[in-house]
């Protein structure tokens, strides 16, 4: 006493200063340590509803604990105990402006336990800083109405709080999340668990319900610690999802999650056809056999969908390869897909469900039921264009190599597909063929603008230096041959399916053939089985040569109308007349032979085809076989030698050229079938 006594009135006040400043924060802490939280809870929850812009309450008990911070701060901060909390029945409500209903239904998220840890320091810049936020048992329910209103977006609001949330990282546990978006008419929950014993994975989870109408069921994993504030920080995923027979996987990390950005995962897709992913992904891709691919996905994503990249991919559509790169951008007005994508060996059969023309096994397996009519030849399925004003495209589509069963050599397709406001173009669509080319522009209006629900198509194809022995490589017979086909073709039309759209058309189509052979062999391996049944009658089963065939069409409303069509062989020169009906899959076809120079037992009269596409029909006139074989058996009375007179045909002469045959073709009538009037020629 005595020497507190004798210190002066200067040191007596730092002394008793400095009493206090050491008194102030233990009598602080053990107020701290024993005070009842609960009576807090009205300012801690006014303050978080404040700064999420929602109502926030701990319904439960509060308690408080201190320990040292984690790490990250340094000097004499990092002695600094921080309180710990341990928050019991925590409710997050939604915001204002959705519909909140009842209940569990009012609520974004519960949580059965909440406890994390605040920075004392940071409270007095009206921060509330939260370095790691663990959830026990968390249940979450994420909606968005049809209007787009979603309660997973924490807006700013109208007025400035002065308290400011920041959230560094999430541990996650047992929960469940529910998602319900009138948008997108989803409706799914995932079950969530924690993982013991994994090193890369803390949670797992199991998914099911409904993703735009289809139903979905997966699982995955994830791990146990999001980071919120190390951006840089990879966040593990993994997810396997089946839907309406597609199924996507991916395994990879999320960074930035914050943004939801940087995704950077491996990704395999397979389905029954790529259509069948636009309930997945909202993504138009075309009609395809069954498929799989496997490649490198990176994203940033945005509330508006964000930028993909598909790069590095490879797999197999049908019995094609594909490789290559595609990008999308969920841009505005209309999301875009750009790319390249290219193929080693497409098999020509694997382009048949782009235009419904595949078979009906194949329509099952991919997910369309089949709807062509027994006898129709044409495809009828219809084309889906109400999707196609939801995607801009721009991708180039190149093939080394082509083949079909029979091996038609086709090489290095090459197209460039334009997508833009609905209208579909193919500018080129190029074939090599056989050591020559066919070339093609096609324009596709799906946009609805010109007919509804429907296809405004324009064509135009030309075909160039076609060998013939190059296209069919498998008939020895045809080897020595150094025919070409050449031909052209100009066509549009309206419609919904390849055969509406035939059906309508307008235009001209052209073909010319010099030097070759022809044979019902040669033409059953073309697949032209009209064709093999007009040769057995005419000629048997037998090589003929060909010297030339020109064949001139004019399209009106699906009606294919002769302006001259005729085929020169060695044996004789056919003239061909008529018309092929797209529309009714109709034929009305007349073929009349004129022999060459003296040829014997020629009983050659006017062919018909008539019939459909699928049953034609192939007749001979057989007044005219019995004029010729009458005459021969009186004559046979007078002169058995003249009676071979009448079954003489004395044709025109030496082989004709195309030229020479064209034009005599314009003035010589065809006859028509019995009971029917002559043609007028144009």
């Amino acid at each position: 006493m005595s020497r507190f006594t004798s210190l002066s009135r200067r040191q007596k006040i730092a002394l008793a200063s400095t009493a206090v400043l050491i008194a102030l924060p233990v009598a602080a802490a053990v107020t701290l340590l024993n005070m009842d939280w609960n009576r807090a809870k009205p300012w801690l929850n006014a303050r978080a509803s404040e700064a999420l812009g929602r109502p926030f309450a701990i319904a439960g008990d509060l308690s408080l604990t201190w320990r040292q911070p984690a790490g990250g701060q340094t000097g004499w901060r990092g002695y600094l105990p921080w309180p710990h909390l341990q928050a019991q029945d925590v409710r997050l409500g939604n915001p204002d402006n959705m519909a909140a209903g009842d209940g569990e239904a009012a609520q974004l998220a519960t949580v059965s336990q909440l406890a994390f840890s605040l920075n004392p320091l940071a409270l007095l810049d009206r921060q509330i800083v939260i370095p790691q936020l663990r959830f026990d048992s968390p249940q979450v329910r994420l909606l968005r109405n049809k209007d787009g209103k979603n309660n997973w977006t924490f807006e700013k609001q109208d007025q400035q709080s002065p308290w400011q949330l920041q959230l560094q990282s999430v541990v996650f546990s047992k929960g469940t999340v529910q998602l319900d978006d009138a948008v997108t008419h989803t409706s799914m929950r995932a079950d969530v668990d924690t993982l013991a014993d994994d090193k890369r994975y803390g949670i797992a989870w199991k998914l099911a319900g409904k993703y735009r109408g289809e139903t979905i069921q997966g699982g995955g994993k994830a791990g146990s610690v999001l980071s919120l504030q190390r951006q840089g920080t990879p966040f593990p995923i993994q997810a396997d999802m089946r839907a309406g027979g597609s199924s996507v996987a991916i395994e990879g990390t999320l960074t930035r999650p914050t943004d939801l950005a940087a995704l950077d995962v491996r990704l395999k897709i397979a389905g029954s056809s790529m259509a069948r992913l636009y309930p997945l992904t909202g993504v138009l891709l075309p009609e395809t056999p069954r498929f799989s691919t496997e490649g490198h996905l990176t994203a940033t994503l945005a509330p508006g969908g964000g930028e993909w990249v598909y790069e590095q991919f490879s797999g197999k559509v049908g019995s094609s390869d594909i490789s290559g790169k595609l990008a999308f951008s969920a841009s505005k007005p209309r999301k875009r897909l750009t790319g390249e994508v290219h193929s080693r060996l497409l098999q020509l059969s694997d382009l048949g469900p782009l235009v419904g023309a595949d078979s009906s096994a194949s329509k099952k397996e991919r997910g369309v039921p089949s709807t062509q009519p027994a006898g129709r030849v044409l495809p009828v399925e219809t084309f889906k264009t109400e999707r196609w004003t939801s995607l801009d495209a721009d991708v180039r589509y190149t093939a080394d190599n082509i083949t079909r069963d029979a091996q038609l050599p086709i090489s290095k397709l090459d197209t460039h597909v334009l997508l833009s406001d609905g209208v579909l173009s193919l500018t080129p669509l190029n074939f090599n063929v056989a050591g020559g080319t066919l070339m093609s522009q096609i324009k596709l209006d799906g946009s609805g603008k010109v007919i509804p629900n429907g296809i405004a198509a324009e064509l135009k194809a030309s075909a160039r230096h076609l060998r013939i022995k190059q296209l069919f490589p498998r008939l020895p017979a045809l080897q020595a041959s150094v025919g070409e086909i050449n031909g052209d073709a100009s066509l549009s039309a309206t419609g919904n399916s390849v055969a509406t759209l035939l059906g309508s058309s307008n235009g001209e189509v052209r073909a010319l053939i010099n030097r070759g052979s022809i044979s019902k062999l040669l033409l059953e391996e073309m697949g032209l089985n009209i064709g093999s049944i007009v040769v057995t009658k005419l000629v048997g089963d037998k090589q003929v040569k060909l010297n030339c065939m020109a064949a001139d069409f004019v399209v009106s409303k699906g009606l294919m109308r002769t302006r001259q069509f005729l085929v020169d062989t060695d044996d004789a020169v056919l003239h061909i007349d008529g018309t092929v009906n797209l529309a009714n899959e109709q034929l009305d076809l007349t073929l009349q032979p004129d022999s060459k120079g003296l040829r014997i037992f020629s009983l050659r009269s006017p062919l018909y085809v008539q019939g459909t596409f699928s049953k034609p029909d192939v007749s001979v006139d057989k007044g005219v076989l019995a004029l010729r074989a009458g005459g021969a058996l009186a004559l046979a009375v007078v002169a058995p030698v003249a009676a071979l007179l009448p079954l003489v045909n004395a044709g025109p002469g030496e082989q004709s050229e195309c030229a020479t045959l064209l034009a005599q073709a314009r003035v010589k009538p065809v006859a028509p079938p019995p009971g029917k009037p002559p043609r007028q020629r144009r």
